[in-house]
């Protein structure tokens, strides 16, 4: 049976728009070369953590959302999204194995005046210089004149319940000025509002830009949290102070680390040609090391704090709150939260986690021990690990209860907990 909509890729950018979609009553079918998402869908399971709900999966598939794994789906779609990941490889380009592989699959069955969109976090170039060959090679049509193909990067906040699906602008930037109409046209049913690129490059920097900005200013601040605390400055104070400027300043706050979907991507590395710009954001890769370098701060405040009240990290009791990435969600994509468990097992603490959403957590695949009472674990603990302030925990009444407390978020009352 023929849809409107085919979403390439049933993850954490793929799920929210096929649900965007099916609200709609656009006829969607998912594709996924990896069998495991379609057969949790079907049985109306999510397949990635901290995204839609079971309750919500279910609508979709009762308002017609197909799950599939076979490929001739793909041929019979008068829209095509490709909405593969996009990871970082361990030298900090971006992984464009997943998009390549779904670029072919829908290639070899491309209809002509079919609308192709690229949400996927990519460099400047990306849809044109390494879509757009693979479509064209694979189907013998011709972008532009015979399929219409558009870069609209995700602008996804997992959990945000002010700025939806379809109260966030959508930026599209097509081959052509037809090929961004058609893909105005289409999301022009999904969103209140569509931004018109000048073209694709314009559209994938759009996503650059302002994956960059929040990984610069979580470094200031990060930054700002380490001197203030040498200077004995109360930085929560400070960006209380400084957030009541009515212009020229927007707060951003420090904290253990970053993680998330969105990687900071510097655009003059490019992994589909040899040739650069020749101009790094040096400020990007220095942002880097600086949100890299907090796990480690935040185990240097751990090991001081202990040795101020008579103990060592060795042997100590360590409780780690909130394991995930962001706050009332179970995504856990990048925290920081394992790689500090890591550091502090490797100084012979033991540690135990609690977190609402996460009912099983595992470092270095063996099973982290949840604490079953919250209060009971952070009175019996030598120190507790604020690393994500969800929103089921009772900071006050924690602060009273354990023995030490590290507020990494600047989230309990001002003098109820060491902060960062």
């Amino acid at each position: 049976m023929p849809a409107d909509l085919a979403v390439i890729g049933l993850g954490h950018l793929g799920l929210p728009l096929v649900q965007a979609a099916v609200a709609a009553g656009i006829d969607t079918v998912g594709y996924d070369t990896d069998p495991r998402p379609c057969a949790e869908l079907r049985a109306g399971r999510t397949p990635v953590e901290g995204s839609l709900t079971a309750s919500e999966i279910r609508r979709m598939l009762s308002g017609g959302f197909r799950p599939t794994t076979s490929a001739a789906e793909l041929g019979r779609v008068r829209t095509a999204v490709i909405c593969s990941p996009t990871p970082l490889g361990p030298d900090r380009t971006v992984n464009l194995t997943a998009l390549g592989d779904a670029a072919r699959a829908l290639a070899a069955r491309l209809r002509p005046h079919t609308t192709v969109v690229l949400e996927s976090a990519v460099p400047p170039g990306t849809t044109e210089n390494f879509l757009r060959p693979l479509l064209e090679e694979g189907s013998g049509l011709t972008a532009g004149r015979d399929f219409h193909l558009a870069c609209s990067p995700s602008r996804l906040d997992p959990g945000n319940r002010t700025h939806t699906y379809a109260s966030t602008p959508k930026v599209i930037g097509g081959l052509t000025s037809a090929c961004t109409e058609s893909a105005a046209a289409f999301y022009g049913r999904l969103t209140d509002k569509v931004v018109r690129a000048r073209g694709p490059r314009e559209a994938e920097m759009t996503k650059v830009l302002e994956t960059n900005f929040r990984h610069v200013n979580i470094a200031l601040v990060n930054e700002m949290a380490v001197a203030c605390h040498d200077l004995g400055v109360d930085l929560w104070d400070v960006i209380r102070c400084a957030e009541t400027k009515p212009f020229g300043f927007q707060p951003f706050r420090p904290g253990p680390g970053v993680g998330g979907h969105g990687v900071p991507v510097d655009p003059g590395c490019l992994p589909y040609s040899s040739r650069t710009p020749g101009h790094p954001l040096r400020m990007v890769s220095l942002a880097q090391e600086i949100n890299d370098r907090m796990p480690s701060y935040v185990i240097q405040r751990c090991a001081t704090l202990l040795n101020e009240h008579g103990k060592s990290v060795r042997g100590a009791r360590v409780l780690l709150l909130g394991v995930t990435y962001k706050p009332d969600s179970a995504d856990q994509e990048a925290a920081p939260a394992r790689e500090i468990a890591t550091r502090l097992m490797d100084m012979g603490a033991q540690i135990d986690y609690h977190d609402p959403h996460v009912l099983d957590w595992r470092v270095r695949e063996r099973p982290v021990p949840r604490a079953d009472s919250l209060y009971e674990a952070a009175a019996a603990a030598d120190l507790t690990v604020l690393l994500q302030q969800h929103r089921t925990y009772d900071l006050q009444g924690l602060a009273v209860k354990a023995q030490l407390l590290l507020d990494t978020r600047g989230a309990t009352p001002a003098g109820a907990a060491h902060r960062l």
